[in-house]
């Protein structure tokens, strides 16, 4: 960005697009939208009808310090601190990842497999993070009981910030666990949910599995 040039948010949105896509991103104009939203505070939509205005110098600061976190590679829901997921905002933070599109598959099938459970489900996720599956399944299963684990404290106090923002925290128990280890060996659940970090083809070669 030239200082002293006319900077408005239509022509601040194709340079940042522009910019991050020289720079790696997958989804520039995405990502230039949500930043830019990020330092206007107001939301992606509102940014159509603001074409013409020009932003003050520190909200162009605020962009930019953004931008160039993202060019070294910082994902944007760290950015900004959420992310949607299922038609929802999720806090995140870097104790957690960021949730993944494809892991709505997961989040219907399994909302599916817990509706035909009579008498309501009793669900267990594992490797919670965020608490993005625990929280959807409980908003979308009627009567559904969600065990939500994960080895890290910082993790479960951000999936429980996220229980609470969508009323949900009294329908899912949180406990610090690796794996199942911390649960009774006794305690029986209908269905068990996790998506796990994947291992790339690489690293799963170096880890000697046969």
């Amino acid at each position: 960005m030239v200082h002293g040039e006319v900077w408005n948010v239509g022509r601040l949105l194709s340079w940042t697009a522009d910019y991050l896509k020289k720079h790696g991103s997958q989804s520039p104009r995405l990502d230039a939208e949500v930043l830019l939203a990020e330092s206007l505070d107001c939301e992606r939509i509102d940014l159509y009808t603001r074409f013409d205005e020009e932003p003050d110098e520190a909200v162009r600061a605020a962009l930019r310090d953004l931008v160039r976190r993202r060019a070294e590679g910082a994902p944007v829901a760290y950015l900004v601190g959420r992310r949607e997921f299922f038609s929802l905002s999720f806090r995140v933070t870097p104790d957690v990842l960021v949730p993944r599109p494809e892991t709505e598959h997961l989040v219907v099938a399994a909302i599916d497999l817990a509706k035909g459970i009579a008498g309501g489900a009793a669900i267990c996720d594992v490797g919670t993070g965020s608490g993005i599956i625990a929280v959807c399944l409980a908003r979308q299963v009627a009567n559904c009981r969600v065990t939500a684990v994960d080895i890290s404290p910082a993790a479960l106090r951000i999936a429980r910030e996220n229980s609470a923002a969508h009323g949900v925290e009294d329908r899912i128990e949180l406990v610090e666990s690796d794996l199942l280890a911390a649960l009774p060996e006794s305690r029986a659940f209908d269905l068990i949910v996790s998506n796990p970090p994947y291992v790339s083809q690489s690293e799963y070669d170096e880890l000697g599995v046969r």
